[in-house]
């Protein structure tokens, strides 16, 4: 079916040049391991203490089902609005606006704290080398204020890189990701032998959790620490081959879990639960100085800088992309899908995103402590996440739901497994809207507030619907009339310099 919106033949087309290396390094760098693990360990702690392995390894079940859910999808229909299309098509176009619009929105504010993060690690290194004020101002690495203003360096740098072309982007990540990978499994490894913490299997057990509620937002953080391995489904008009974009991705899936793993177990060999929850941010830099002297104590740092900057960078890359779709389909506006004449990236939309981010940076300094402003940001992005991940999976056992009919192991491929993790981050979801919702009796800008953690994530799905209002009355979006998105074969991609073969049209199977 040809496309509602076909791109002008005069505009710079997207060129494709990217394999399944380059889709694992913009997967695991958006996952960003060692920033969530550097930074995130901390914050599950406070939900599952010591069983925060265990519950890293029951959050995989539903995402591997989830990923399961994209490869299938993209197999069949390929398009860097991924979700957003794939909804769209086979549930309606409101849910698929939807699931294209929390993506972006939950992109911006990772974007926007992770900026800070990055501050936060530089001032560290700073302090490290003896330097702690500039012209009286204290440069203290907790402070929201002074990691912001650095983060937003931070950001101008990581989008002028993105505009410049994915390919440039991924060979850059693909360094940083070898080095801080190694200086993981070094320091996380030796932490598992010397640590003084005992071990013990209870570590593995879910059961130990302490609550339902514990156990729901632990999951839901979890979700959101897994995050980005979809990445690599935004690149698929860059991409050589629709079935790189899946293969990239599931690899980076299964690395990060394995990632995740030792770096909880290390943790937890080397810090109580309590010195694990305290140090927060820094707790990556805590445990080099306990395992080793400087300058190799500084190493961890320096990995947790690296891994900023890359997920920084690989997460303006699919947000800028998934836009590009929703502007093809007119449910956003043409700004978005302006391509650079020479890089052929969307430049113009890199940039607005860019700019997003930096004003909610600038008005998360309102929070005044980074601790409390990562855990919010966790909070509210885990649970959009958990909404887009779950309609997209719900897409698949929709459009599948045919292979009922054709044997065991393809019902459970396409529909049953699909819709399991589906219905799974949907019962967390509705849980914890429920749990915030009557756990506060009055409003309070504050992580433990139910009230104010409940109103970010119904603002951005207002503020979402809203705007799909717009599209469909005002613009008169083609996407609300047919419910599909921009078809890959609708843009005619050059091939490594080749005047351009079309995407193949994809196959239903």
């Amino acid at each position: 079916m040809p496309s509602p919106v076909q791109q002008d033949p005069g505009q710079p087309r997207m060129r494709r040049s990217l394999g399944v290396k380059d889709g694992v390094a913009i997967a695991a760098s958006s996952t960003a391991a060692t920033t969530s693990i550097g930074i995130g360990m901390g914050s599950l702690a406070a939900y599952a203490g010591r069983q925060t392995p265990a519950l890293l390894l029951l959050a995989f079940l539903p995402i591997l089902g989830i990923a399961l859910s994209y490869a299938r999808l993209n197999r069949t229909e390929p398009n860097c609005g991924s979700g957003y299309t794939w909804v769209g098509r086979s549930i309606g176009p409101w849910p698929g606006f939807l699931t294209g619009w929390v993506v972006l929105i939950g992109n911006v504010i990772f974007m926007a704290y992770t900026g800070a993060v990055t501050g936060s690690v530089v001032l560290q290194f700073l302090n490290k080398l003896g330097l702690h004020s500039v012209w009286g101002l204290r440069l203290d690495p907790s402070s929201t204020g002074i990691s912001t203003a650095v983060g937003l360096v931070a950001l101008v740098v990581v989008t002028v890189t993105a505009i410049t072309g994915v390919q440039s982007a991924t060979r850059l990540q693909m360094w940083l990701l070898i080095f801080e990978y190694a200086v993981l499994l070094v320091f996380c490894g030796y932490a598992l032998f010397i640590g003084d913490q005992p071990f013990s299997l209870s570590w593995l057990n879910p059961f130990d959790i302490g609550s339902p509620q514990a156990l729901a937002q632990g999951m839901v953080i979890a979700v959101f620490i897994y995050w980005g391995w979809d990445a690599a489904f935004s690149v698929n008009e860059e991409t050589r081959n629709a079935s790189d974009a899946a293969r990239g991705g599931l690899i980076a899936l299964v690395a990060m879990l394995g990632l995740f793993l030792i770096g909880a177990l290390a943790f937890q060999r080397v810090m109580s639960t309590g010195e694990l929850m305290h140090n927060g941010p820094q707790a990556l830099t805590f445990l080099g100085s306990s395992l080793a002297p400087e300058p190799w104590a500084s190493l961890p740092l320096a990995a947790l800088m690296c891994s900023a900057f890359a997920s920084l960078q690989s997460s303006v890359i699919p947000t800028a992309r998934g836009a590009l779709a929703m502007a093809r389909d007119r449910t956003l506006g043409p700004v978005w899908q302006r391509l650079h004449p020479r890089y052929g990236s969307p430049a113009v939309g890199t940039l607005v995103i860019m700019a997003l981010a930096a004003l909610l940076a600038v008005l998360a300094v309102g929070i005044p402590k980074l601790n409390d402003m990562i855990l919010t940001a966790v909070n509210s992005i885990g649970l959009t996440v958990a909404l887009y991940y779950g309609l997209t999976a719900l897409a698949c056992a929709v459009r599948f739901r045919s292979s009922l009919r054709d044997g065991v192991v393809r019902a459970l491929r396409d529909v049953v497994v699909p819709a399991a993790s589906a219905l799974t981050l949907f019962g967390l979801g509705a849980y914890l809207v429920w749990d915030y919702a009557t756990m506060s009796d009055h409003f309070e800008a504050s992580p433990d507030n139910g009230w104010f953690m409940l109103l970010l994530p119904a603002l951005f799905i207002l503020l979402g619907l809203a705007t799909a209002a717009w599209a469909k009355w005002v613009r008169r979006a083609p996407y609300f009339r047919t419910g599909r998105g921009t078809d890959a074969d609708a843009l005619t991609l050059p091939m490594d310099g080749d005047a351009g073969a079309p995407l193949p049209r994809p196959v239903e199977s």
